[in-house]
């Protein structure tokens, strides 16, 4: 029996470079980049100095004001919601789909909120003991806990911002918190698409959410190696298969699609952007930190995408690349598809969103998979930007620093993740 048709009916995104869909793609389309220098805490000591974070902060006060949201919400959850209305909205359903609400479900990749270096440490210095040097566990927990409200300490928790999404929508059906690091929301919208095709749900809001730029994760990913050091010239920092790379930009923002069956969006006589196609998981099963060098799980990975879609690597006419602008991905995802592709490798261009937006760890799969439907819808590429000396080991057509005109079918769409997860997402053009 052939797995239901899921379509894809809308779409709302908040990135470093723009505010909603249109902006946003204006924006990569001209090349722009999200990456400046950190302002909203003192970087001083970091070894990465610099983040592509949404700087306009009259801006996010205008979302929060447009949702009715709580003043105290994090930006994290700020976004989720503010993309789930954007897509809501584009898509209709909630007016004219006529859902059952336990027939609806959500699935999201977020690591949640993070609480500020700065806070943990005022609740440490109230929770010093007796000669006022020593501080217990115990002692800090009991001045934490203290300190936050009911509803503030369950914001911690990542499932917060799934949840509260859920209520928003009314959602009652399939609910899932996706936290894979850089795969999250590319799992959460290929899980998506699983319970759709189960028969599970008929419809689902799918998609991630991440603001994790804060003194802490800075440090931490600046201790892995990961972030780029190039603090003199924050925007040509992210700079994906480019020989001179040295690393990522953290970013931040929020990626949010409207999934359906395919009948229930033509009861419906719904905007149908595109169809998705096909999904593909794998884990490396090599080490916490890093990729298998042979690419196995990233192989793996496109190739199951390409055989659920019924699609050939013949039929990919782009690839959206995980590319992180770390030396080891960009070598291992380019082998990755020159061993799936052969020879026409060489002919199917690829690009980073990220040496735009930066790496928005959670939210990255699915920003980077509403770029490859703005592709389909458009008809062309958006650029690699900051490309200029070429790698040895990144030798495809990346489309440099500028957007490129193309016929288009069939896209793929890469994420790659700490800890060997793999999670490729195949889109096509919609025909009936």
């Amino acid at each position: 029996m052939d797995k239901p048709r899921v379509v894809i009916t809308g779409v709302g995104v908040i990135t470093p470079i723009g505010i909603g869909v249109e902006e946003y793609w204006r924006a990569a389309l001209a090349g722009a980049s999200g990456s400046r220098l950190i302002t909203h805490f003192d970087p001083a000591g970091l070894p990465s100095q610099m983040a592509a974070v949404v700087k306009d902060e009259s801006e996010i006060e205008r979302l929060r004001f447009w949702l009715g949201a709580d003043p105290k919400e994090s930006r994290v959850a700020l976004f989720a919601l503010a993309a789930a209305r954007m897509a809501s909205e584009a898509s209709g359903w909630e007016s004219n789909g006529n859902y059952r609400k336990e027939r609806l479900g959500i699935f999201l990749g977020t690591s949640g909120e993070r609480v500020d270096l700065r806070r943990l440490a005022e609740i440490a210095h109230r929770s010093r003991a007796g000669n006022g040097r020593e501080i217990s566990a115990a002692a800090f927990v009991k001045e934490y806990c203290k300190s936050l409200p009911v509803n503030s300490v369950l914001r911690l928790f990542p499932q917060y911002v799934t949840a509260l999404v859920a209520g928003n929508f009314g959602i009652m059906g399939s609910s899932s918190t996706i936290q894979t690091a850089c795969t999250s929301s590319a799992q959460a919208i290929g899980e998506a698409l699983r319970a759709i095709q189960r028969g599970t749900i008929d419809a689902a809001i799918s998609g991630g959410s991440e603001c994790i730029v804060s003194p802490i994760e800075v440090q931490l990913f600046c201790l892995l190696g990961a972030l780029s050091r190039r603090n003199g010239e924050p925007e040509r920092a992210s700079r994906p298969f480019d020989a001179e790379r040295d690393g990522f930009v953290l970013g931040e923002g929020a990626g949010v699609l409207i999934l359906e069956r395919l009948d229930r969006a033509l009861e419906r006589n719904a905007p149908i952007l595109a169809e998705l196609a096909g999904y593909g998981t794998s884990c490396d099963a090599y080490r916490v930190t890093d990729e298998a060098p042979d690419g196995r799980g990233a192989i793996l990975a496109i190739q199951r995408a390409l055989q659920d879609s019924r699609c050939s690597a013949d039929q990919i006419d782009y690839v959206n690349a995980h590319g992180t602008s770390t030396a080891m991905n960009d070598r291992v995802e380019t082998l990755a598809i020159k061993t799936v592709f052969g020879q026409r490798a060489y002919k199917v261009p690829v690009s980073s969103t990220k040496s735009m937006i930066g790496h928005t760890i959670s939210a990255a799969g699915a920003i980077e998979l509403i770029t490859a439907v703005l592709a389909l819808r458009d008809q062309t590429i958006p650029p690699t930007i900051n490309y200029e000396f070429p790698d040895a080991e990144c030798d495809l057509d990346y489309v440099p620093n500028k957007a490129r005109p193309a016929k288009m079918e069939v896209v793929l769409s890469n994420s790659f993740g700490f800890g060997g997860h793999n999670d490729c997402l195949v889109v096509r053009c919609f025909s009936p």
